[in-house]
C-alpha cells in the first residue's frame, strides 16, 4: 500500500539524529495526514457530517506516536484550522469549531491519547495485536462520534436526531476503518514507537 511505504520511508527517521526533530517530524506529519483525511469526505444525506479519513488517521496517530505525541498531532491540526487554513472537512476557523461538526474535532486529540494509552502494551501474536489495536481504533473513535454527538444535539434539538445524523451512519465505515488502521499500526506501531 502506498501510505505504509510512504510511512516506512518517513520512519527511516534514525538518519535525523535529534529526537526533538524526529518527533516535531512525526507531530506535523500526523496533523498534516488528518488534514488530508478531512478532504477524503463523502457526503452523508440528512446528515451535516461526512465520511471521512480523519477519526482513522487520529486514533493512529496515538496508536503509532504514543498517547502524547499522538494528542499533539491533534492539537496542532487543531490549531492550524482554528487559525484559518482550510484543513477541516465542513468549514473554516472557529467557525467550524463551533459549527455542527465542531465536537468531532474537538475529540481528535482525547481519541489520540486514549488509543495512545491503551496500545501502550500489545504483546502475542501478529493477529492478536492488529485484532486488539483494531478494537482500541473502533472505541476510540466511538468517543469521538459521542462528543460529536453531544455537540451536534444543540443543532438537531434533541439527542435522538443527533445520534441518527452523527453516530449511526458511521459505524460500519468506523469498522473498516479501524481494521484498515490496525493493519497499518501492526507493520509499523514498533519502528515508530523506537523512534518517537
Amino acid at each position: 500500500m502506498a501510505f505504509v511505504s510512504f510511512v516506512q520511508r518517513a520512519a527511516s527517521l534514525e538518519v535525523v539524529q535529534n529526537r526533538n526533530l524526529r518527533r516535531t517530524i512525526g507531530v506535523a506529519a500526523f496533523a498534516a495526514l488528518t488534514a488530508f483525511g478531512a478532504h477524503v469526505a463523502l457526503p452523508v444525506p440528512g446528515s451535516p457530517v461526512p465520511v471521512t479519513l480523519q477519526t482513522m488517521f487520529a486514533t493512529l496517530a496515538g496508536v503509532l506516536l504514543g498517547p502524547y505525541l499522538g494528542a499533539a498531532s491533534q492539537l496542532a491540526y487543531l490549531a492550524v484550522g482554528a487559525a484559518g487554513a482550510p484543513v477541516f472537512s465542513a468549514g473554516i476557523g472557529l467557525a467550524a469549531l463551533a459549527g455542527p461538526t465542531g465536537g468531532y474535532l474537538i475529540a481528535f486529540p482525547i481519541a489520540a491519547a486514549l488509543a495512545g494509552v491503551m496500545t501502550r502494551r500489545t504483546a502475542g501474536s501478529t493477529l492478536l495485536q492488529g485484532a486488539k489495536i483494531a478494537a482500541v481504533m473502533f472505541v476510540t473513535t466511538g468517543a469521538v462520534l459521542a462528543i460529536g454527538a453531544l455537540q451536534l444535539t444543540l443543532f438537531t434539538g434533541n439527542i435522538e436526531r443527533a445520534v441518527q445524523a452523527g453516530v449511526l451512519p458511521f459505524l460500519v465505515g468506523d469498522v473498516v476503518k479501524s481494521i484498515l488502521g490496525a493493519t497499518i499500526a501492526v507493520r509499523l506501531r514498533k519502528r515508530t514507537l523506537g523512534l518517537f
